[in-house]
């Protein structure tokens, strides 16, 4: 059974499950996610606790055996595996296997990064979600980390204003681990007192850490300040332009065929549905047919194949210069449809 992390203390009150998988990027809702089923299993009962790792040499046969091997101090155990790797053929084998051997005596916790979708369809990964709990760990979005730090003040015996909020989530977006220690250090300083955005702005530094997805949610919803400043510290941390150019004509295509498909009549929904739109990135895909135009994204289009052929041909001109250039042309579109990308300088 697929759960998400604002589910799982819910989840916790009933009957511990047997099989646990936590696989995503994000730490700090990982670690906790983590943790607290760690905590609740001990407090059940399950107070041994094994720790493997699965890397390139990691032997699958080691998992089964410590499953069906008698305990000398507890009776109930858990058993957890952190996979720096792909489950190979051989394994998968080894974890069907041990499907057949479980019981309520050990908990199994499967963790590790995001799984892919061929992944999440082998035989061994459905079959134990199943018999269990998969818990997928996604980064918050700007909505989602407001709500977090709201709960997260409130257990810090934090006050927090509107304006202390924003500036929290503008230093710290993408990067809620820091974030968290940084409510921490508040706490010890400010702990029932209302905090400042001035006092914040005095004591924090900016750690907010970004993604390619990240930057495409900012321009589907045309907030070109957010993009620029995710593309300025893309571009700091080195990322490939040619990954940027990727991401970007991905989506330009996707919602070309999109604006194509509602001229020709079809509701917001059914756009939804032919083009795979996940339910929550819903309201970005509306918030940019809604500000786009056909004519504008065809200009977008056009403008990162000329800024893709001027990164690979020449190294006079600033590639993430070009490609802010198309962020701010695409929402500003007759400013910038005459102006050449190719200029000399004087």
């Amino acid at each position: 059974m697929r759960i998400y992390h604002n589910q799982l203390a819910k989840t916790l009150t009933q009957p511990m499950p047997t099989v646990w998988l936590v696989f995503g990027d994000e730490p700090w809702q990982k670690n906790d996610a983590l943790r607290h089923i760690q905590t609740t299993a001990n407090q059940q009962g399950f107070v041994e606790r094994i720790s493997l790792t699965a890397d390139k040499s990691f032997d699958w046969h080691d998992v089964l055996d410590e499953y069906l091997a008698m305990s000398l101090f507890a009776s109930q155990r858990i058993i957890e595996v952190e996979l720096l790797v792909k489950v190979d053929d051989a394994g998968g084998k080894v974890l069907l296997n041990l499907v057949e051997q479980l019981h309520q005596d050990v908990v199994l916790i499967l963790h590790g990064a995001k799984v892919d979708a061929a992944t999440t369809n082998k035989k061994w990964f459905k079959t134990l979600n199943d018999k269990g709990i998969y818990l997928p760990i996604y980064d918050l979005d700007t909505k989602a980390l407001k709500q977090w730090l709201n709960r997260q003040a409130n257990h810090y015996q934090l006050n927090l204003p509107n304006e202390s909020q924003t500036l929290l989530i503008e230093l710290f977006e993408g990067n809620v681990l820091a974030l968290d220690q940084e409510l921490q250090k508040l706490s010890l300083l400010f702990a029932n007192q209302q905090v400042t955005a001035e006092e914040i702005s005095q004591l924090a530094i900016n750690q907010a850490k970004f993604n390619p997805f990240q930057l495409i949610d900012a321009l589907l919803l045309g907030d070109c300040k957010k993009s620029l400043t995710i593309l300025d510290q893309l571009n700091q941390e080195g990322s490939p332009v040619g990954q940027m150019v990727w991401f970007i004509h991905k989506e330009l295509k996707k919602l070309k065929a999109m604006l194509t498909d509602q001229q020709d009549g079809c509701s917001f929904a059914e756009l939804c549905k032919k083009h795979r739109i996940w339910k929550n990135k819903e309201h970005l895909y509306k918030s940019a047919l809604s500000k786009l135009s056909l004519a504008q994204v065809n200009h977008g289009i056009s403008r990162l194949a000329s800024i893709d052929l001027i990164s690979k041909t020449t190294s006079d001109f600033d590639p993430y210069l070009l490609l802010s250039d198309l962020i701010i042309g695409l929402f500003n579109h007759q400013g910038f449809i005459d102006l050449p990308l190719d200029y000399e300088y004087e």
